[in-house]
């Protein structure tokens, strides 16, 4: 089997390439990437060290996909990730990224009539949608109710079955778009496709900012000893994500190209959900508690654009179809990103130091 892997050499791309490359060492496995984002490069070296072919290219341009050898699946892990692109950036560059980019990764897919694996956002769900629904409010956390009013929602987190009109962040809109064209090529071009709704995911090698990348951001300014800021909502740190380890995705992803035609056509909500989800409160506890060391934490009280009080992932969708739910624990991800600092601490201080 050839896979090809866009946005190959970041963080998702990059790990997903080498657990493949790691499991089925007899797979040709190409990753393409432009090698925008900072640390990217640092992949280039494990790369070489599994065997793994590298292109550099950017999915805007056409031509740059030419030189790309017959493949059986296209992982589109390729993406502007930011929710604030287009918000605090111009619009055209997160358009030209996660939607025109999207569109040549179809055809390519469609030219060499490969499996098509989308990685789609959470983050196509309306935010003021999100902001309206119940909540409770804990010592160190907020908390949907059970009682509401809009459906595909609860305590455990959104459904597929979630409204999706209104604003959503430029970044939100394109991924959307994308998955609608996703469907038009599946429906009108015989395209196998298959969309998987990611919350956030982490793990080793994620090069995490302010804006994307939050909990090895968090694990980071601990290993360091950095000050930190909580933002909005009062500058409590209550704000609530669920998280999902890299090894988790990849297992999925592991049984959707090996099977496509069970899950042709299908779109999931893929995250951790309400046991693997953490306030960034509770983020700062499990740092402390792994790191050995407290930072200085001040507030900033008011929210930023695309800013959510709580987002939790419902993927019983996922796990009544074929069993998979995530294995690994906010603890055991804090742990293992900690290690992988330590181990690394030279290459990533001026990255992420």
């Amino acid at each position: 089997m050839h896979l090809l892997i866009t946005g190959g050499a970041g963080f998702v791309g990059s790990n997903l390439a080498i657990k493949f490359k790691t499991k089925y060492p007899q797979y040709k496995i190409t990753c393409l990437d432009n090698l925008k984002r900072r640390g990217s490069e640092l992949n280039l070296t494990r790369f070489r060290e599994h065997d793994i072919h590298f292109i550099h290219a950017d999915i805007r341009n056409p031509e740059d996909l030419t030189e790309v050898e017959n493949f059986d699946c296209l992982i589109d892990a390729s993406a502007e990730p930011s929710v604030l692109a287009g918000i605090t950036s111009p619009v055209a560059q997160v358009v030209n990224n996660n939607l025109l980019g999207t569109v040549n990764c179809l055809e390519l897919a469609k030219k060499h009539q490969a499996t098509f694996i989308f990685l789609s956002t959470s983050r196509v769900y309306p935010i003021q949608t999100l902001e309206k629904l119940n909540y409770t409010e804990t010592n160190t956390r907020f908390e949907w109710s059970d009682d509401q009013t809009i459906p595909g929602v609860s305590s455990q987190g959104v459904t597929e079955d979630f409204p999706l009109t209104g604003s959503r962040s430029f970044y939100g809109a394109t991924k959307l778009a994308s998955e609608l064209l996703i469907q038009e090529y599946h429906t009108l071009a015989g395209l196998k496709t298959i969309v998987n709704r990611c919350g956030v995911i982490t793990g080793p090698w994620q090069m995490g900012k302010v804006d994307q990348g939050v909990v090895v951001l968090w694990v980071a300014r601990h290993f360091w000893k950095k000050s930190l800021k909580y933002i909005g909502y009062g500058g409590l740190g209550k704000q609530v994500r669920d998280m999902l380890h890299i090894q988790d995705l990849f297992d999925l992803v592991d049984m959707q190209v090996h099977n496509p035609d069970t899950w042709n056509g299908k779109m999931f909500n893929v995250g951790g959900g309400h046991p693997v989800s953490f306030s960034l409160q509770e983020l700062t506890q499990l740092c402390q508690q792994v790191t050995g060391n407290k930072i200085n934490i001040e507030k900033e009280p008011v929210n930023r654009p695309a800013d959510l009080r709580i987002y939790l992932t419902d993927h019983s969708k996922i796990t009544n179809f074929v069993s998979w739910q995530p294995k690994i624990t906010s603890l055991e991800i804090i742990s293992d990103i900690f290690d992988w600092l330590q181990n690394n601490e030279k290459t990533l201080k001026p990255i992420l130091g």
